[in-house]
């Protein structure tokens, strides 16, 4: 999918781009090294031909991150782009050259500079997503290493799966990320489109488009294409915070119902994987749950 500049991604977080110890250049391709630490073992065919076809028709949006090795460069995060831009024919590629062979350090600068960043959510997605990827960390270690939940990284790069029409309203701040997390349960692109449109227009909070998202997933399917227009159902305010912060701390839709002496806790999972995850967040391997040791 193309981005189209949606989101400024690591590359925006690089520190001292333009400042000693640093340079930005076109480099070319063939002289770039693979980087030995690359996490990643596989990458899939379609998704680096669909990346080459918007290299061909825009070029390359974010330069890669390299560092000068003996013959030429050595690759320190944009191994994607790389790959695409040799899929494109490309002879040269924008990168930002680091002087420093310190790549932990260089890890430790954009974790930090995250925190100060203004970023919107599609920017931070793409940064914690090529964090994860590009430089080895580890979900786990990246939210410790930020002073968030596991579940919030987890939460902010699975925006990166919404229609890049929905991810540009986030971009632009039209919505929030908890309106995008809540879309993200309908898997209908069309739906979603149609609620994050609704949602911008008329300034609906999250918990309503919580709301519509659920009465929507609960009728039948001959019913749903009028869920768009209807009205949010209203909620005890106690509650609603109570299901927003587990929804949160599990990454997953959570509802709570409540009757005259008693109540229930409906925790909502896509496939055994997730199942795995939620039960790991519960009974206390997930950050911020583990007990102290």
């Amino acid at each position: 999918m193309k981005r189209g500049g949606l989101g400024r991604g690591l590359s925006a977080l690089i520190p001292g781009a333009v400042e000693e110890g640093a340079a930005l250049l076109e480099v070319p391709v063939d002289g770039v090294a693979p980087n030995p630490r690359q996490p990643r073992t596989s990458f899939e065919d379609e998704s680096l031909e669909a990346l080459a076809v918007s290299i061909r028709e825009v070029g390359v949006l974010q330069p890669i991150v390299v560092r000068r090795g003996e013959r030429g460069y050595e690759l320190i995060a944009g191994e994607r782009r790389l790959r695409a831009a040799r899929l494109a024919g490309l002879a040269t590629i924008p990168a930002v050259v680091r002087e420093s062979d310190d790549a932990d350090a260089l890890r430790e600068a954009l974790i930090e500079n995250i925190h100060r960043e203004d970023l919107n959510p599609i920017e931070l997605a793409e940064a914690f997503r090529e964090l994860l990827e590009e430089l080895g960390l580890k979900q786990e270690t990246l939210a410790e290493r930020l002073g968030v939940s596991r579940s919030h990284v987890a939460n902010t790069i699975r925006l990166l799966a919404l229609p890049a029409d929905v991810q540009q309203l986030l971009a632009e701040r039209k919505i929030q990320a908890g309106h995008g997390r809540a879309l993200l349960a309908l898997g209908d692109e069309e739906a979603q489109r149609t609620l994050a449109l609704r949602a911008a227009a008329e300034e609906l909070s999250v918990r309503e488009v919580e709301e519509l998202v659920r009465t929507y997933l609960e009728r039948p399917t001959t019913a749903r294409e009028t869920v768009a227009t209807s009205a949010p159902v209203p909620e005890q305010t106690s509650l609603a915070e109570v299901e927003e912060i587990l929804s949160e701390q599990l990454a997953t839709r959570v509802t709570i119902q409540m009757g005259k002496k008693r109540g229930r806790i409906i925790v909502e999972f896509g496939s055994a994987d997730d199942l795995e995850r939620i039960v790991s967040e519960i009974v206390g391997s997930g950050p911020g749950l583990a007990p102290a040791e």
